[in-house]
């Protein structure tokens, strides 16, 4: 029997930013009970995202390495450029127009970008077209103005 396609779930940030967002969807990957491998384009942004998921909340922080430390299996949030799955994560999250890969094995991913950027924009939209006609199971979210997110597509 084959096996069940993730669903790829793109998230359009218009309202916040990917730093406002990403901590509070990897917490609830994990109250799922889920691994999460966030895949990012360049290794300034894992830095600041590494920083950042230390630093989001006053009162906690979301316990994550980057592949390139020790013991990467053991991970329950990887921060990676590759796109090999070292932690057997059930999500993955692309950031920073990161390459999507191979989605074999995931349970969901998340596309997430930043609405107000013409460039990221635009790769959205033609990435959504590729999934699409691949037959990829495709949701769309946006926020509304109260900062909610909608599901949209």
């Amino acid at each position: 029997m084959p096996e069940a396609k993730p669903e790829i779930w793109f998230y359009h940030l218009e309202r916040s930013t990917l730093d406002q967002v990403l901590p509070g969807l990897l917490e609830k990957t994990r109250e799922r009970g889920w691994r999460a491998l966030v895949r990012a384009a360049t290794p300034a942004l894992i830095d600041d995202l590494d920083e950042r998921l230390w630093t989001y909340r006053d009162d906690g922080f979301l316990a994550h390495a980057r592949a390139s430390e020790p013991h990467p299996d053991r991970q329950p949030i990887l921060l990676t450029q590759s796109v090999e799955n070292p932690n057997a994560a059930q999500a993955l999250f692309i950031v920073d127009d990161a390459q999507l890969g191979d989605t074999e094995g995931y349970d969901r991913c998340f596309i997430i970008f930043d609405g107000r950027d013409e460039t990221a924009l635009t790769g959205a939209r033609e990435r959504w077209k590729t999934l699409k006609a691949a037959g990829a199971d495709l949701a769309y979210w946006k926020q509304s103005p109260e900062g909610r997110w909608e599901k949209a597509a």
